[in-house]
């Protein structure tokens, strides 16, 4: 699924093993980009749209950005940029 220059990345629990450019999100502090949120369709009912905000991941080997939202009560929406 794409969306304005995001990509349909991982949707899924908090604290679950989601890894996005080989970093794993959830061990890792995520900076807020203090980026516009960008409205996105929810991974599993594309009718809806969200706001998600956009972080970044730092990392000795690389820095990971996406886009996030809690979707409901710990579930965890994910996309990446295109």
């Amino acid at each position: 699924m794409q969306s304005q220059g995001w990509r349909y990345a991982h949707i899924g629990i908090e604290g679950d093993e989601i890894e996005i450019g080989g970093v794993k999100i959830w061990e890792s502090d995520w900076e807020d980009l203090d980026h516009p949120s960008v409205k996105l369709p929810h991974p599993a009912h594309i009718h809806q749209t969200h706001y998600f905000r956009v972080f970044e991941v730092r990392h000795p080997f690389c820095v990971v950005r996406f886009a996030a939202c809690e979707l409901s009560a710990g579930v965890w929406g994910f996309y990446v940029p295109d």
